[in-house]
């Protein structure tokens, strides 16, 4: 590293305290709280956060004092769906698994993140969380929609095969994701049988695929940086500089929270 490189850093700043909440796995007769590699890797290598685990298996009573120890909040994919009841349903998919514990802590959680002015990324599930949360809902079956295509994966399939890039998803000229990324287009993978229909309130489209599915949100009206994905830019992330790009923004996003929590503290001294 260069001297240059050293005395540009900023030793008082503290990294990104970032809240991910887990879900429920059962293995055995025993109750797990679970959370990928995948999707803590990323977090820590190109965000450059600290994460936290947060269990989901215990209510909402602690909510506020999780918060009051982070930076961002990071709502990953699961294999798990969300309760239909929370958006005005009747389930349509009951053998497909659920998670009503992360259900009822997330979406709380997304909406006191927002008063806080928390910078918020999600991805696949926590996309669809997100858009719940603010009163959007969910098509339960997008390969049953006319004039959309299957976006699940063949779960016969090796993983390698699973998350290969299968389409192609265009983005909003003009959005902070376009500039961001510097193109009109990229490929991403494809494991969700799950997408937005209606949008919540304040959420806006940055990306659709090829079938013009929603493939990625932000919100700029309500929150300095919400944004969120249908794909998964966490697996093997070090290998796709989309996904890296992606996770910069969302760590610079939690260093200017960090920023913005030091100043409010040093003037209240």
């Amino acid at each position: 590293m260069s001297n240059s490189n050293i005395g540009s850093k900023q030793p008082t700043l503290r990294k990104p305290v970032v809240l991910m909440t887990m879900g429920s796995q059962e293995r055995k007769g025993h109750d797990y709280q679970v959370m990928t590699h995948k999707y803590i890797t990323p977090l820590v290598e190109f965000s450059d956060c600290v994460p936290v685990l947060v269990p989901t298996c215990c209510g909402t009573d602690d909510l506020e004092t999780y918060l009051d120890m982070a930076d961002g909040v990071y709502l990953t994919g699961a294999g798990s769906n969300i309760d239909p009841a929370l958006y005005g349903q009747e389930n349509q998919t009951p053998g497909k698994g659920q998670d009503q514990n992360r259900d009822l802590f997330d979406i709380p959680l997304v909406k006191a993140a927002l008063k806080r002015g928390l910078p918020i990324f999600g991805i696949c599930r926590g996309m669809q969380e997100i858009n719940v949360a603010l009163g959007g809902d969910i098509y339960q079956k997008v390969y049953a929609e006319p004039g959309f295509n299957d976006h699940r994966e063949n779960p016969e399939d090796p993983v390698e095969v699973q998350y290969a890039q299968v389409h192609g998803v265009k983005i909003k000229p003009g959005s902070w994701l376009r500039d961001a990324l510097g193109t009109d287009e990229i490929r991403v993978n494809s494991l969700h049988g799950q997408g937005l229909r209606k949008l919540g309130a304040g959420i806006e489209a940055i990306a659709h695929a090829e079938d013009g599915l929603v493939e990625a949100i932000h919100a700029p009206s309500i929150s300095p940086f919400l944004f969120a994905v249908q794909w998964h830019p966490e697996w093997q992330a070090a290998k796709n500089p989309d996904s890296i790009k992606m996770f910069q923004a969302f760590g610079d996003a939690c260093r200017a929270q960090v920023r913005k929590s030091q100043v409010k503290r040093h003037q209240a001294a």
